[in-house]
């Protein structure tokens, strides 16, 4: 699998020709793995800063009537080509972010990048599968996706039933391990592969024409952060994130669609501090992992949206984590 461990060549080899094989394949509407506009109604979308697009989810779980669109997903547009970040929870949704791409640019969409390997976030790319269009990922991705690729979609088709139609586990061919750019013509990308923090295999993309940042998961406002990787590694995260230079705004996985940086950091810094430190004193306490689930973060609880249906969790994730410090 082509891979990066530094800046990526946004120019590789059979560039000129792959861009002449874009442009007839638009002349051809051919792009973004659709034969034609897409018929779907598209999502609707905030243009946050120039030529830059986000769809914010709804606070809730999968349903059939959301169609998994749970998480803020985006596109940026450039003089060339356009490229988006995160492509919802199903095909379903992933048509409809296409649809609203449709009605911005007819550019070719010769990027998709997922910042994570979460449902939520990745279960859309299928919409997007075309010879023209390259995946981009965390070099962990494609390894958690395929681990958990059965249990997303049999979750997927309980919780939609036939509006799971056509989705399908698509990872990605072009992986990074620590930085890569990306041209759209005019206008850099700028990704970031982090260690083990929301997850293990989270990726930032950075819009430098506009510094706005698509910190997906790593950032979680009004809904309750998940923890999937590590909580000592999430909050070094956060230290990282607030010496990044050139952000302006962030985009974060979950909430307001754009929000001011790096106070954005804030609220999810409280409760993840929070978490460590009273694990932490439960086990120094002695306290079993049924006891620590049931006391450690509760004074967060009225302060978070889906609070009952993560908190749990999240503790039992810190405790298996700090247990053997």
């Amino acid at each position: 699998m082509p891979s990066s461990d530094r800046k990526g060549d946004p120019n590789p080899p059979g560039a000129l020709s792959r861009r002449r094989a874009i442009g007839g394949a638009l002349a051809l509407g051919l792009v973004g793995g659709a034969a034609a506009p897409p018929t779907d109604p598209p999502l609707p979308v905030t243009e946050v800063a120039p030529g830059v697009f986000v769809f914010q989810g709804a606070h809730e779980e999968a349903t059939e009537t959301n169609l998994g669109g749970i998480a803020n997903l985006g596109f940026v547009v450039g003089n060339e080509a356009a490229a988006v970040i995160d492509t919802g929870g199903s095909a379903a949704e992933g048509r409809r972010l296409l649809a609203s791409i449709w009605q911005r640019t007819t550019l070719p969409i010769r990027w998709v990048i997922n910042t994570h390997f979460h449902p939520d976030h990745a279960l859309g790319n299928a919409a997007f599968a075309g010879p023209f269009t390259t995946v981009v990922g965390h070099a962990n991705m494609p390894r958690g996706l395929a681990a958990r690729a059965d249990t997303y979609l049999d979750g997927l088709r309980r919780a939609l039933g036939d509006a799971a139609a056509g989705t399908a586990i698509v990872p990605p061919t072009v992986l990074v391990r620590d930085r890569l750019s990306l041209d759209l013509g005019g206008r850099t990308l700028e990704l970031k592969a982090w260690p083990p923090a929301h997850t293990d295999a989270d990726l930032t993309v950075l819009d430098t024409a506009t510094g706005t940042l698509f910190a997906s998961d790593l950032v979680f406002l009004q809904r309750v952060p998940a923890i999937d990787g590590s909580l000592r590694g999430w909050l070094d995260a956060i230290a990282r994130l607030r010496r990044e230079g050139g952000v302006r705004r962030v985009v974060p996985g979950h909430g307001p669609a754009s929000a001011p940086w790096p106070d954005a950091l804030d609220d999810e810094e409280r409760y993840l501090r929070l978490i460590l430190t009273e694990t932490r004193a439960a086990l120094a306490a002695g306290r079993s992992l049924d006891q620590a689930v049931a006391t450690v973060g509760r004074s967060e609880r009225d302060r978070w949206l889906l609070f009952d249906d993560y908190n749990d969790r999240n503790v039992a994730t810190a405790y298996t984590e700090l247990e053997w410090e």
